[in-house]
């Protein structure tokens, strides 16, 4: 189901050999480390529903810091030993972590769970015609490609809260199966399954003041497809597919997106934080600068201050950042 890209398979092979080694020529951990539930979080945001369902019970490592791309990410050698010794791996999956998949691989080998979260969260197949407005296909199970060659289904299940409330229960279940019984897991799982559903509440009151007409997207790449799905949304354009990235963007596609975004009379395009917004702002020049360019914490969680440090704040942050930019349509 996934796809390698071929540049990473010789790096990942020298992370294993190298993890090998560590263990074999390291010194042994201290018994206090390796005592208890130890679980490893590929991505930040599955980092945050870990370990709000772990809790003090168990440690947890998260591989990739807040603001970190999982599709620029290359893991340390230190990292893939952690994978190989951790009791759970809980990954997003679906070629998100393009970088981590020979390393989980070699880790479920040696006998470690992994949980890869995505594929059993009801995945949408990617639709690589979402560019040519004229073939948007409004079906729930056919949404944007992610833009990052993922393969059939697009990874980015956290954006649909409600698809990610299962995820918490399917994490409580994986670590009730690797960890001490006297915890109530299935609690804990509910607990957190609980606040994301609260998130989702307040995710369908930030936007349920924008008529049908006004909620239309165009983002620098296909990532809110769940949130579409999930919130009667319309991905009109996005600025690259593929493995294109912004600079490769041909003059032609400018020129058609350009002509989606005056058509609608969309007033934002919405990029991520982090990203380079030199062709948004192109974009919303070309149109003569009367839409807003609009930075979304899509893959990652936020830095201290930014309302997105958890993944709940995460969810509820976006939505007030997309209903605030949509809000010029409906006045």
């Amino acid at each position: 189901m996934h796809r390698r890209p071929s540049m990473h398979r010789a790096a990942c092979a020298l992370l294993v050999a190298l993890a090998l080694a560590l263990t074999a020529c390291g010194d042994p951990a201290p018994p206090a480390t390796r005592d208890g539930l130890r679980v490893v979080a590929t991505t930040s945001i599955v980092g945050d529903v870990v370990s709000s369902i772990v809790g003090d019970a168990g440690e947890v490592e998260v591989l990739m810091a807040p603001g970190q791309d999982p599709h620029a990410f290359e893991p340390s050698a230190r990292q893939a030993q952690s994978l190989r010794e951790a009791d759970l791996v809980v990954a997003n999956g679906l070629g998100l972590e393009a970088a981590l998949d020979d390393l989980l691989e070699a880790a479920e080998d040696e006998g470690v769970r992994v949980l890869h979260l995505a594929e059993q969260l009801d995945p949408l197949a990617l639709d690589v015609d979402v560019h040519d407005d004229d073939e948007h296909d409004d079906d729930e199970e056919h949404t944007a490609s992610d833009g990052h060659d993922h393969g059939e289904f697009d990874p980015h299940v956290w954006l649909d809260p409600v698809r990610m409330s299962e995820g918490a229960r399917l994490i409580a279940r994986a670590i009730a199966d690797v960890a001490a019984s006297e915890v109530d897991w299935a609690a804990r799982g509910d607990a957190a399954a609980a606040a994301i559903l609260d998130a989702h509440a307040d995710v369908e009151a930030s936007v349920e003041g924008l008529p049908v007409a006004c909620r239309v997207l165009v983002t620098n790449h296909e990532v809110l497809g769940y949130f579409a799905a999930r919130y009667d949304f319309e991905v009109v354009a996005t600025l690259v597919e593929g493995t294109a990235d912004l600079s490769s963007m041909s003059p032609q596609d400018f020129a058609r997106i350009a002509e989606v975004v005056r058509e609608t009379g969309v007033p934002a395009i919405f990029t991520e934080v982090g990203e380079s917004s030199r062709l948004v702002e192109a974009l919303a020049a070309e149109v003569d600068g009367e839409v807003a360019v609009v930075a979304l914490h899509a893959e990652a969680l936020g830095e201290p201050g930014s309302g997105a440090e958890t993944y709940v704040g995460l969810l509820r942050t976006n939505a007030r950042l997309i209903a605030d930019a949509l809000a010029p349509c409906a006045a």
